[in-house]
């Protein structure tokens, strides 16, 4: 045997597989996987295709694995939010070229149909909420965004990019359906239903209106005890099934001026419809994947008015220029730091939040 021959035999070379990316894979409910995946092409002129540097776990990603969003399929990759630089482009990309950093809207919007032109960006006809629910998304190495020029944004020289993640979704999800549905107002009372992170988001937004009272309610004294920090005026654990008369009792049997509904099941809506005062607004936020009651027959006369929405991502630039301006600060919704190969582990403590006292969890590609 020749020397050559034995090198050739010894020599441990790595298998490489070509176009592969490690991704976690939406495999039903209650099941989901860290894979082997092919890596994106570019399938429209309009494509860009991103290599991820940081994403998180949104709450509606854990809707998703409950089964409660049937318009994602098993072997979707799950994710819509994130920062990364752009990879490749399309032939019709004008505003970003290979090498540039971006963030990630989690709706994808052509600029162009009916429902953008009125902004409503999240029901774009060729868009949307699709990103990591009909299309594969951001917990990935790569990801292909649709519409680029009207999707992604450039990331300002210096920014810190975990505080822009955090712009992807939360931030806009809980000042537009929130604090802009909601109708805050100098002066006036609110209450956040939910003090998990899109419910705490709300709460950070909410202030940029100057309410005189913010109430939080949750189940999690930790997570009351966060919300204090974050300028709420008063919390009520509601465990104790007390939270309305407790409300009642805190603004003179009046109600709040705007309830945020921000869990997304039917006790925390039916909350709301009991805590919301004469000319009131309650604004949905939460995924519901089950039906509510509405009391019509104690509110119909109430002058209420009820509202609804997925986030438009219409408000992302103006948000982007208040993070700069250090008039709000996403970093402080972050809990936890994983790499791509434990976001397994990322899941866990995300969904175990009481014991873990999570909020946003950061997953480095």
């Amino acid at each position: 045997m020749t020397a050559a021959t034995i090198l050739k035999e010894t020599t441990h070379v790595p298998v490489v597989k070509v176009g592969m990316m490690k991704a976690l894979v939406y495999r039903g409910p209650d099941k989901k996987a860290l894979e082997d995946h092919v890596r994106p092409d570019l399938s429209a002129p309009t494509d860009a295709i991103v290599r991820i540097t940081k994403t998180t776990i949104c709450g509606t990603d854990l809707h998703i694995l409950k089964g409660d969003v049937p318009t994602c399929k098993p072997g979707r990759i799950l994710g819509h939010e994130g920062v990364g630089v752009i990879d490749q482009v399309g032939s019709a990309v004008t505003a970003f070229k290979p090498g540039d950093r971006v963030l990630i809207s989690c709706i994808t919007s052509c600029g162009k149909c009916e429902y953008c032109r009125r902004g409503m960006y999240s029901h774009c006809t060729t868009g949307g909420w699709i990103l990591g629910n009909e299309i594969d998304g951001t917990q990935a190495e790569y990801v292909r965004i649709p519409h680029a020029d009207t999707s992604l944004y450039p990331i300002p020289k210096g920014a810190d990019e975990e505080a822009l993640v955090m712009l992807s979704d939360i931030l806009p999800t809980g000042f537009e359906c929130g604090v802009l549905n909601g109708k805050v107002a100098p002066g006036s009372t609110v209450a956040i239903v939910g003090s998990g992170p899109i419910g705490l988001a709300a709460l950070l937004t909410a202030q940029l209106y100057s309410p005189a009272e913010i109430i939080m309610i949750d189940l999690d004294d930790n997570r009351l005890e966060v919300a204090r920090k974050f300028g709420a005026t008063q919390t009520i654990n509601s465990a104790d099934g007390k939270a309305a008369d407790k409300v009642m009792s805190l603004t003179g049997k009046r109600g709040v001026d705007t309830a945020i509904e921000a869990v997304g099941i039917p006790a925390t809506f039916e909350l709301c419809e009991n805590i919301i005062g004469p000319g009131g607004t309650i604004a949905n936020i939460g995924v519901h994947g089950v039906k509510v009651d509405l009391h019509l027959d104690r509110l119909w006369s109430q002058n209420i008015a009820i509202t609804t929405r997925l986030v438009d991502a219409v408000t992302t630039p103006m948000l982007l220029k208040t993070v700069q301006s250090k008039k709000i600060d996403p970093t402080r919704l972050i809990t936890h730091r994983f790499k791509l190969d434990k976001i397994l582990d990322a899941y866990e403590t995300f969904g175990n939040a009481a014991k873990t006292k999570a909020l946003k969890v950061i997953i480095e590609a």
